[in-house]
């Protein structure tokens, strides 16, 4: 794979494993990427100048927002998401995905393998699972208005944010 967009020129990897397949044992996403696009992740405005290097049926009912971001795009219709350069600055953007987390599952989904950043990626993905226990602590089953910040995060990594 080549990637040539906005963030990324000429950068190339190699896809080693079936797409959606032969993740590690210890990385069980609830929601696949083309899910999450769906539902309305990252205000609409993630991987606009990008789709070339994904499917294209991740796109068909993707909630998309060419302009701008819009809160609006978001499942939960609220932001929850810091800035990128507040996400470099924390030192959460590792190489080779400039573009950060989401990056890193999308091009771990369709198959590209880079044992050590997977496992920093798939450690953080592990942490995050601390707000789906919050939600289920402070939230009665089916109240969606309840943590809908907290929510729209779990939705953005991957978890089940309709618990």
């Amino acid at each position: 794979m080549i990637v040539s967009d906005k963030m990324q020129q000429g950068y190339e990897y190699e896809l080693s494993a079936p797409a959606g397949q032969a993740f590690a044992p210890d990385f069980t996403p609830d929601l696949t990427p083309k899910e999450m696009l769906e539902l309305g992740v990252f205000e609409g405005h993630y991987l606009n100048d990008c789709r070339a290097e994904f499917p294209a049926d991740w796109f068909e009912n993707a909630k998309i927002s060419s302009a701008a971001p819009d809160v609006t795009k978001n499942r939960f219709q609220i932001k929850s998401r810091m800035s990128l350069p507040e996400w470099r600055k924390r030192g959460w953007i590792l190489a080779p995905d400039p573009r950060g987390w989401f990056q890193w599952y999308c091009r771990y989904y369709i198959g590209r393998r880079l044992p050590e950043i997977d496992a920093i990626q798939i450690r953080r993905w592990k942490a995050f699972k601390r707000h789906k226990a919050q939600v289920e602590q402070n939230c009665l089953p089916a109240d969606l208005s309840c943590r809908r910040r907290q929510r729209q995060a779990l939705l953005q990594w991957a978890y089940n944010p309709f618990v």
